[in-house]
């Protein structure tokens, strides 16, 4: 402790900057006062970058050769400010203007949850986690960041008052937003505690050597991306977020069949 990495630790510190500037954005939202929808915006995209400052700390450190169990117990305090606590708050208040008292405090629930479930799964990761670069390949359950970007892509689009790109009412956006977050948040905060394997999308996609055709797919989705504008942060997340449960349920299911196909039946048993 007498010695830390310091561009390391900077880093991880600016994802804590991030998510509290969020929290700060997230607190000048008023219900009844359209003027202060872009602080929406502006909370949604501090959390996606608290998101790069937790992508760069452990990958500078790693380059560096500067990781320590210091700046892992760092990095896991600020992605609870971040990931946990910054996107519960952005959750209430994507509900303040509710007038129904006990659709208020489910949303209440609901956040609490959330944030508990991000926390446990941090805990749960720092008990877990390898030091060997190999075991990053795959998370069990869904990562913090990840589950932290559906809730920033949903305040992205709260934050918009036109959409360019599709003839739509935004006030039409604004209320299926408002009505999927809190089941949304739901969803995700339970995908957090889960077993279903999430790849490391940043070292399989972005890092090592891969073929041509892969450079392409990669290209193809990020013009994707950038097509869809607003809605972007939504189908990035969203997709990464449900894409992964669907594939492993399908996995066991076919898995499952199989076995059964190759025990023998009780009937073959007697007969043989």
């Amino acid at each position: 402790m007498r010695k830390i990495a310091v561009i390391p630790t900077l880093l991880t510190l600016g994802n804590a900057v991030c998510g509290f500037a969020a929290l700060v954005m997230a607190s000048r939202i008023t219900a009844g006062q359209p003027e202060t929808l872009s602080y929406f915006t502006l909370s949604g995209w501090l959390i996606v970058g608290a998101m790069i400052f937790d992508s760069l700390d452990g990958y500078v450190a790693r380059l560096s050769k500067t990781a320590s169990d210091f700046g892992g117990q760092l990095d896991s305090l600020c992605d609870a400010i971040s990931f946990g606590v910054a996107p519960a708050f952005l959750l209430l208040r994507m509900g303040q203007d509710w007038t129904n008292p006990m659709m208020r405090q489910a949303l209440t629930v609901i956040a609490v949850l959330y944030m508990a479930c991000a926390i446990l799964r941090l805990a749960r990761f720092n008990v877990e986690n390898n030091p060997d670069p190999a075991a990053h390949r795959r998370f069990k359950g869904l990562p913090s960041p990840a589950a932290a970007g559906c809730l920033a892509g949903l305040a992205v689009l709260l934050g918009e008052t036109s959409f360019s790109w599709i003839a739509i009412d935004a006030e039409q956006v604004h209320s299926l937003v408002k009505l999927w977050a809190p089941a949304g948040a739901l969803i995700v905060a339970l995908l957090m505690v889960s077993r279903v394997p999430y790849p490391h999308l940043t070292n399989q996609i972005l890092f090592g050597r891969r073929r041509l055709s892969h450079l392409v797919q990669v290209l193809l989705v990020v013009s994707l991306l950038i097509v869809t504008a607003e809605f972007a942060m939504v189908i990035l997340f969203w997709g990464y977020a449900f894409i992964m449960p669907v594939r492993y349920l399908v996995l066991r299911t076919m898995k499952g069949r199989t076995v059964a196909t190759s025990q023998p039946s009780l009937h073959d048993s007697i007969r043989r």
